[in-house]
């Protein structure tokens, strides 16, 4: 059995007199210490499948599992970072790491919490800021102290919900080489959420598309074979990253292309003529709109 296993998973929103189906047939292996990338468009569902895996939601039908065991709600043994960072606004960047080493390591002693904290703080290079709130952050310091949080909780699987996706292009090359280095460093299980093609690629060891939703369902499962660590620069000029790239992007689009259909509907217009230019206004009796040559009468008067 693999680390992290999902089988036929189902999932979808709503009653049954309005019921919107968003995952099918959802079936993925993953082992300890492997990187897996997830792209697909927006509204395929990969928020949805990331919740199932933190347990925050439960499948409609299938079963997800972690280490042999069954995944039936949210646990300290995944750690999640969202796109939209989820820091407490009143505490520091130590006291909301600390909060969640906290609650975790319940036996610990304060010094070793604090030690820990201070760990993974130093990990994403954000000592010098480490009694700064969020307010006083930029973008790309929240999202590590989101990574920081996560990883200080020493989680048997890292999801990443598009952390990156609401960062500039310069802020989200230093984080993905970040969370690259870091990848290497510690050989978490990693399942990153994304729509970004290339940083699945740069990041991942393999990647796997969403078909387009409704009734999303993933694609073939694509090695990323190439050498780490991966230097931007030089993986553009590759021809297996291009190779990979190809073979991601054409599934997507063949996959998207497949939900469109063609209508054919009859338009009926109205009988409308255009205005007679060469009818002098007088005969338009103090109207100010225009007058058209089916409008005209001809009267004749008889002296």
């Amino acid at each position: 059995m693999a680390f992290l296993e999902i089988k036929n998973v189902q999932k979808g929103y709503g009653t049954s007199g309005s019921f919107t189906p968003v995952l099918r047939d959802i079936n993925l292996e993953i082992e300890k210490g492997e990187f897996v990338a997830l792209v697909g468009y927006s509204g395929a569902g990969k928020t949805t499948l990331i919740s199932l895996i933190a347990g925050l939601i439960k499948p409609d039908a299938g079963t997800l599992t972690l280490n042999s065991s069954p995944i039936s709600g949210p646990g300290p043994d995944r750690g999640i970072v969202f796109q939209n960072y989820s820091l407490l606004p009143w505490l520091t960047v130590y006291e909301n790491i600390f909060l969640a080493v906290d609650e975790v390591f319940t036996d610990w002693p304060a010094v070793q919490k604090r030690e820990h904290v201070e760990k993974y703080i130093a990990m994403v290079n954000l000592t010098p800021a480490r009694e700064k709130y969020p307010a006083e952050l930029s973008g790309g310091m929240r999202q590590r102290v989101s990574l920081a949080r996560a990883l200080a909780m020493e989680p048997q699987v890292l999801l990443l919900d598009e952390p990156l996706s609401a960062l500039d292009a310069l802020t989200r090359a230093v984080l993905q080489d970040e969370i690259s280095r870091i990848w290497q460093e510690h050989q978490k299980t990693v399942v990153l959420i994304t729509n970004d093609v290339d940083e699945g690629i740069l990041l991942a060891d393999s990647i796997i598309p969403f078909s387009a939703g409704p009734e999303s369902t993933l694609g073939p499962r694509i090695d990323v074979d190439l050498p780490r660590p991966r230097e931007r620069k030089a993986v553009n000029h590759d021809f297996q990253f291009k190779r990979i790239r190809r073979e991601v992007i054409d599934y997507l689009l063949k996959a998207n292309a497949k939900v469109h259909s063609t209508v054919t509907r009859k338009l009926v217009l109205p009988e409308i003529e255009p205005e007679d230019l060469s009818v002098p206004r007088r005969f338009s009796q103090n109207r100010t709109g225009p007058i058209r040559a089916n409008e005209i009468k001809k009267l004749e008067v008889k002296g």
